[in-house]
């Protein structure tokens, strides 16, 4: 660590945008206490949460004392859930609706082919959705089959003990079609029912809304979600006019892009002060290919584009490829076709988490899949110099921890996408 006390943060403002989650944000105030307190135990220092004071979004504050160092965050959530929950109040047969309609958009544009050149990871999660609701589809055909067979010889049964043989000829198939369709058309919803019931398990209808969000409007951003975003570049702007020594503004998964466009248009519309906080943007667990491979993501592209070259901000991506909800070491600019000569970010890590976790805590969570995806927010047990305590809490600024330091050896960094315009 630098031993440059005029480069030690003492206050920060911190703004986490989730991705696409529709759960209440005291859960990421609940997973920072918890793996907080862990990673201080582990790492040797004191950190401590208490309730936020004042207005704005829902939030914590954070004191830690690292290597003889105070240090006080204000951490707030910026929330879209709300926008979230709303995209996903679909019925069955819509959500069926949705799974055909993004599966030919990703298909007919060649987005997929494209994505399936860079990691296998998320693609594979793209695609359970897909393979999960179809294979629902097919045992809810194979239940209306067997209750409809059921039905049709209790029908039979029951008519030939009531009537005989002649009245039975007579009466059976009218009667029975309609019972046996009855029968079988209850049976077949209900067990479409129970599958969408039970998706916290399953996630397979979270996935498949969380996909067919972008892909309605083929990596548009709606004017719903459009509106939040520009609330959220005023409240970070605000930070940056305040006394912090820092403004450190986090996205996970579907927030990365967010975060990139929010603080594209921030540092267009009002610049960042040359004598304010230190402005910082640390992306974890992108998924910015998802977007900004389609063919209308123009508003995405244009924004990568712009936020790499920029000379005042610090912008560090952090993925792993064990996390298979990811993009891994994939540089979200450089593999959407964007990158221009003056490129200069963002510095792309790998949080490696078969080295940064321990042989056994790796073998709890190798199959976690969407577990793992949330690793990055999480303590390790064998940490190096990725922290998301420290970086969120401690005293150094994103751009001091990490500068000498190179990116990843491993990283793709060559133009993967079929789209690359940054204009309509």
């Amino acid at each position: 660590m630098s031993s440059d006390i005029q480069n030690l943060v003492q206050t920060r403002r911190v703004f986490y945008i989730p991705g696409y989650d529709p759960i209440h944000p005291r859960r990421y105030r609940e997973l920072y206490r918890t793996e907080g307190q862990l990673q201080a135990e582990i790492s040797g220092y004191d950190l401590h949460l208490s309730p936020k004071q004042g207005d704005g979004y829902y939030g914590w504050q954070v004191d830690t004392t690292i290597n003889d160092t105070d240090v006080h965050a204000d951490v707030e959530v910026l929330v879209w859930s709300d926008i979230v929950r709303d995209s996903m109040a679909n019925s069955i047969p819509a959500t069926y609706w949705q799974l055909i309609r993004t599966a030919w958009t990703y298909i007919t544009t060649g987005t997929l082919w494209r994505l399936m050149q860079l990691r296998k990871g998320p693609v594979i999660a793209a695609l359970y959705p897909v393979g999960m609701l179809l294979v629902q589809l097919l045992l809810a055909c194979l239940v209306f089959y067997v209750v409809g067979s059921i039905v049709a010889k209790v029908v039979l049964m029951v008519e030939e003990a009531i009537f005989g043989p002649v009245a039975l000829w007579s009466r059976w198939f009218e009667e029975t079609l309609i019972a046996s369709l009855v029968g079988a058309s209850l049976a077949f919803y209900l067990t479409l029912r129970w599958f969408k019931a039970k998706d916290a398990k399953f996630f397979a209808y979270y996935l498949m809304h969380d996909y067919a969000y972008s892909a309605k409007t083929r990596g548009a951003n709606s004017s719903e979600l459009e509106a939040r975003m520009k609330t959220f570049q005023s409240t970070i702007a605000t930070a940056l006019d305040s006394c912090v020594d820092e403004v450190l503004v986090v996205g996970h998964s579907s927030g990365a892009h967010l975060g990139v466009s929010i603080l594209s248009d921030l540092i267009r519309e009002h610049g960042v002060p040359d004598n304010g906080p230190k402005l910082s943007f640390l992306s974890l667990g992108q998924v910015v290919p998802m977007v900004s491979f389609l063919p209308k993501a123009y508003r995405l592209r244009a924004d990568l584009q712009f936020l790499s070259t920029q000379p005042n901000i610090t912008w560090v991506d952090v993925t792993a490829p064990g996390d298979g909800c990811a993009f891994a070491l994939c540089d979200p600019v450089s593999v959407s076709g964007v990158a221009t000569s003056d490129k200069r970010w963002p510095l792309v890590l790998s949080a490696t988490f078969t080295q940064t976790l321990s042989p056994k805590r790796w073998k709890e969570l190798r199959w976690k899949f969407f577990r793992l995806h949330f690793q990055y927010m999480c303590a390790f047990d064998r940490p190096r110099d990725y922290d998301y305590f420290q970086i969120t809490a401690g005293p150094q600024t994103l751009r001091d921890r990490y500068a000498g330091r190179g990116p990843s050896k491993s990283r793709i960094d060559h133009a993967v996408s079929k789209y690359t315009s940054v204009a309509p």
